[in-house]
């Protein structure tokens, strides 16, 4: 996983790509929203905030 990152961290510096992280990130933190809502605990914390 660490090799991951830092060959995507390679790909963006070297592609003057940076501006993708942001959005990366976002997409990256709306997937584990979606991980943690299948979880009946933190369920219905989500379904809150929206």
């Amino acid at each position: 996983m660490l090799e991951l990152l830092k060959d995507l961290w390679d790909f963006l510096k070297i592609r003057k790509k940076l501006w993708l992280m942001p959005i990366v990130l976002v997409m990256v933190l709306l997937g584990a929203l979606v991980v943690a809502s299948q979880q009946s605990a933190l369920a219905t914390f989500i379904y809150t905030v929206f």
